[in-house]
């Protein structure tokens, strides 16, 4: 089943960059247009690895889903900000473990809403839903996540690169908390974020907000930390993105970690 709206005619332009279709183009996609590549552009010239962060949040994700629907025995996944899709999207990785599992998408980029049906070509036994929506609507976001998701069982929400999109007055912070109150015991929380520690970094970042709608925030690790307050951290903790649970061999970091930390937690 999958739940799709129309989105307004002012999300529809596509003379400003949006996050979503910038990253796309960081990670050498196609899905993007000339104001995201000139965006993309800016960031570049300012920061030259952040397409090394965007690959590697993209990473994590796949780690951090095998980790949830292998060790921990997940079956459910809510896939917020989800992104242009790619190699690696959270159902192909979940369901490659288990074929059964279950995952709702949602993003509020009409370019992510055209691909939709991209993002759900669900195993037989399982599926996949794409809801329309902001993040801060947790309301809604729960309400059409339970036509898919069972919420009396363990879920695993996936928030990555998210966060930074909400400045500290809307207290993102509560936002996570209450994201993850309408959870079940036993669910996880996966969450990554670029943290304010490279002074390259923060001069890119403050270009890109210079041209986009919608600045990006960069914080401090224990401020991005603070996310999983009230849950039980899965080792390393929240670490550089490249550290968490790293693959082994050539497939592990070989590159400086990025300026970006990411984490695990487990409600009790």
């Amino acid at each position: 089943m999958s739940v799709h709206r129309q989105p307004p005619a002012d999300r529809l332009r596509t003379d400003v960059p949006h996050s979503a279709r910038v990253w796309n183009y960081l990670l050498g996609g196609k899905d993007n247009y000339p104001a995201d590549a000139e965006a993309g552009e800016t960031i570049l010239a300012a920061y030259p690895d952040i397409a090394g962060i965007a690959r590697d949040q993209r990473a994590f994700l796949a780690r951090a889903v095998r980790f949830l629907a292998g060790e921990a025995g997940i079956r459910q996944f809510l896939d917020i900000g989800t992104g242009l899709p790619t190699a690696d999207n959270t159902h192909e990785v979940a369901q490659r473990t288990a074929p059964e599992s279950r995952i709702v998408y949602v993003d509020n980029d009409p370019l992510v809403l055209t691909h939709a049906r991209a993002l759900l070509t669900s195993t037989p036994e399982g599926a996949c839903a794409y809801v329309d929506a902001d993040v801060r609507d947790t309301g809604r976001i729960i309400e059409e996540s339970a036509r898919t998701l069972d919420l009396s069982r363990p879920v695993g929400l996936t928030l990555l690169g998210i966060m930074g999109q909400l400045p500290d007055e809307e207290d993102p912070w509560a936002l996570v908390r209450r994201l993850a109150e309408e959870l079940a015991p036993g669910s996880y929380v996966a969450l990554a974020d670029g943290t304010d520690t490279s002074g390259t970094m923060n001069r890119a970042v403050e270009a890109y907000n210079a041209h986009a709608p919608n600045p990006y925030h960069l914080r401090g690790p224990d401020r991005i930390a603070a996310f999983l307050d009230g849950l039980e951290l899965v080792e390393p903790g929240v670490v550089r993105t490249a550290h968490w649970r790293p693959d082994p061999g050539p497939d592990g970091p070989v590159a400086p970690p990025s300026p970006a930390v990411s984490g695990v937690g487990r409600k009790p």
